[in-house]
């Protein structure tokens, strides 16, 4: 969420960053939220002239009492009635106009980095820089759910039947595998001088208006009926949510933060022949990396993160390429964003496995996310980065490591999760 002294004062940025967006459609809100914050100010100025004007006929009255001037007096206690009349009406007012500022303020989206391209959708997303050789085999890669199928290690079906489409069974060696990812990616990150965490898996309405935005919140998250509870679709949004209305010290900062948790997603609109399987599902576990931190420090930050996901995928002999978003692709509340992207010798090419995003103070500013330094206090920068999310890392994974009798190869850094293993056999 913006500044609103920002807006105000630099309303053409803001129209020309929503063109840069392409979303057209919110150019109206700039003018609207002006006039409304022009309105706002005069409520505040006339409430405060009518206080000023009742405390002092307040006193004026008492005198008037003490001196045998009722008439007076009445005309004054008169005034003083009106007065807080019309205060109690334009602090009513004040409360609408502000909430309708707040609406506002909430969909327009935050200023990109001005290294970011400009492009309408993820067609005109910008390839960075290449991690690997890729490398097609000269046999076929079978498609990602027959080959755990050949380990025995997925169950669809069954899943159907308990839950409906979008969901698994992980079985055997494929979630031993499954969970062994997981437990590297923690202390890879705890290695990388990240604190472990374990979050809620469940947060309230106030906490995911803070995190995302209104659209993001309608494509993504499920609510419990009944509660003010919504299940997390990544763990980011509870791992922010813990700073929700703190004051930080300087001396505090950076929060460096790797979170475990299952996530739950609606995935509207899911659709595709590369969405079968456990590509596009509704729950699945992840490894995420967050950071609030001084925003001078926040680029920084950046280029750490998204290379701690990079390190991670290469130790593990899976080519990378890291993929910058264009304006059109950012999720309003972001600055920049990068999306990590594995090899998939099956497909012959990359397809999405992480994604790195710098959001500045916009979620701060919703959350009341403060840092009090020497010249006062101000909002921290926070950012966030996939460091795994198994499934899809299973499917670069499979392919990457998949030899030609079948067998999956364990990495080095892996076979210590695997029980010493160096590969997976089929059939067992």
């Amino acid at each position: 969420m913006l500044d609103i002294k920002f807006l105000r004062m630099n309303p053409e940025i803001v129209k020309q960053n929503i063109k840069n967006k392409f979303q057209d459609e919110k150019l109206p809100l700039v003018d609207e939220v002006i006039e409304l914050d022009q309105r706002n100010r005069e409520i505040k100025q006339e409430v405060e002239a009518l206080r000023a004007e009742k405390n002092k006929a307040s006193k004026q009255i008492g005198a008037m009492m003490a001196q045998k001037k009722l008439e007076e007096a009445e005309l004054l206690k008169k005034q003083v009635a009106a007065s807080s009349g019309r205060i109690e009406e334009l602090s009513l007012e004040e409360k609408e106009v502000e909430e309708k500022i707040r609406k506002i303020m909430m969909t327009i989206p935050n200023i990109i980095d001005s290294s970011v391209p400009i492009g309408k959708d993820d067609s005109e997303n910008v390839e960075l820089e290449r991690f690997g050789e890729p490398v097609v085999p000269d046999f076929e890669i079978p498609y990602h759910t027959d080959i755990m199928e050949s380990f025995h290690g997925i169950d669809l079906d069954s899943a159907r039947k308990v839950a409906g489409n979008g969901f698994y069974y992980l079985m055997g060696d494929i979630a031993r595998l499954h969970s062994a990812v997981i437990s590297y990616a923690r202390d890879f990150m705890i290695g990388r001088g990240f604190t472990y965490c374990v979050p809620p898996f469940m947060i309230r309405s106030n906490v995911v208006t803070g995190v995302m935005s209104f659209a993001e919140m309608d494509a993504m998250m499920y609510k419990i009926e009944g509660e003010d509870l919504y299940l997390i679709g990544t763990s980011e949004h509870s791992m922010i949510g813990k700073f929700i209305n703190t004051q930080l010290s300087e001396e505090e900062l950076p929060q460096t933060l790797t979170s475990y948790s299952p996530c739950f997603r609606k995935e509207k609109g899911a659709h595709g022949i590369e969405e079968r399987g456990v590509y596009r599902i509704h729950q699945f576990e992840k490894q995420e990396m967050i950071v609030v931190c001084r925003p001078e420090e926040s680029m920084l930050w950046y280029e750490k993160l998204w290379k701690n996901t990079v390190d991670l995928f290469r130790s593990m002999d899976i080519p990378v390429r890291t993929l910058e978003c264009c304006s059109g692709d950012l999720a309003d509340l972001k600055v920049k964003s990068v999306d990590v992207e594995a090899w998939s010798p099956r497909q012959k090419k990359y397809f999405e496995v992480g994604s790195c995003s710098n959001l500045g103070d916009a979620q701060a500013r919703r959350l009341g996310i403060r840092i009090k330094g020497e010249k006062g206090n101000y909002f921290a920068h926070t950012l966030n980065n996939t460091v795994v999310a198994p499934p899809r890392m299973l499917i670069a994974f499979l392919e990457n490591n998949l030899q030609e009798d079948g067998s999956v190869r364990i990495p080095e850094v892996l076979r210590h999760y695997m029980g010493g293993n160096e590969k997976i056999v089929p059939g067992k």
